[in-house]
């Protein structure tokens, strides 16, 4: 029995290291899959609890929503020898970080299946060029990375990002998914598609 397909969640904090900038920070690490195979997306900070959530089931790969540090330091680690994913436009960020290591290449609409369930690659540029979320429709769950929060888009006031950009990804690739798609985001709580979308006209007007 490979038990019911589901997302698991670890919590790992670091700092995050932009323009000059550190920031404390929890991530959310999510794990997709079921007893015997299990996808892990945005593997951060420390790889010690996210290979003790894995066990001693198969890792299919790590998926990066984007190539930020505090997203990816230690996504070589826990991969071993599966296959580390990210968005070849984020290159330039993850060379920041992991220089000696070519990941594979994410692709918009792209598919990764794990536990016999598909997963569904979105690019969703704006928090930085290569960033993307994952569907799960058989769990009615998106993964959104730092594209989509609890309270609306992810930031866009460093390099390489854009409010226009974001904007224009989530209302054109996420708030047009089911209402009642369960977000889980990148850092801090998770929410629903119907209830961001609604803020959607109050974000244009606040223009940040």
């Amino acid at each position: 029995m490979s038990g019911p397909l589901r997302v698991e969640k670890v919590v790992t904090s670091g700092v995050f290291s932009l323009d000059g900038q550190n920031f404390d920070v929890d991530n959310n690490v999510w794990l997709l899959g079921d007893d015997e195979e299990v996808l892990v997306v945005d593997a951060a900070h420390q790889a010690a609890p996210i290979r003790a959530a894995i066990g001693s089931r198969t890792l299919v790969g790590v998926v990066c929503t984007h190539g930020h540090n505090d997203h990816i330091n230690a996504a070589i680690e826990v991969a071993g020898d599966a296959p580390v994913y990210l968005h070849p436009q984020d290159r330039m960020l993850w060379d920041v970080v992991h220089s000696d290591y070519e990941p594979k290449k994410l692709s918009d609409r792209q598919i990764i299946t794990v536990a016999g369930a598909e997963v569904q690659v979105l690019h969703t540029p704006g928090h930085s060029p290569g960033a993307v979320c994952l569907y799960v429709p058989a769990l009615n769950k998106l993964l959104s990375g730092d594209t989509l929060f609890c309270g609306g888009p992810g930031a866009t006031g460093r390099s390489y990002s854009s409010f226009p950009t974001i904007l224009d990804s989530i209302r054109t690739r996420l708030l047009t998914l089911p209402e009642n798609t369960e977000v889980l985001t990148g850092h801090g709580d998770s929410t629903v598609i119907g209830t961001e979308g609604k803020d959607y006209d109050a974000w244009v007007t606040r223009g940040h």
